[in-house]
């Protein structure tokens, strides 16, 4: 892929975007689109914490996944 460098105008207008925007030249040819990465601030937090997580992937028991297939007459 390659890369381009967005000067300070441009990089003024890109972090002030909240959602997908269009990017077009000055006669409004549609040059790209910009989506902005996503704040990892604003991801949903587990309910669980790491402790729990660690010892229900500990647990032993549940289904493989052939026999879950069997069950669901996918096999």
């Amino acid at each position: 892929m390659t890369r381009v460098i967005a000067d300070a105008s441009l990089l003024e207008k890109l972090q002030q975007a909240t959602e997908a925007l269009e990017v077009c030249d000055t006669s409004g040819r549609v040059l790209g689109y910009y989506s902005p990465a996503p704040d990892p601030a604003t991801y949903p937090k587990s309910p669980f914490s790491r402790e729990e997580i660690e010892r229900r992937r500990q647990e032993k028991g549940g289904y493989s996944l052939s026999e879950i297939l069997k069950e669901l007459g996918a096999e």
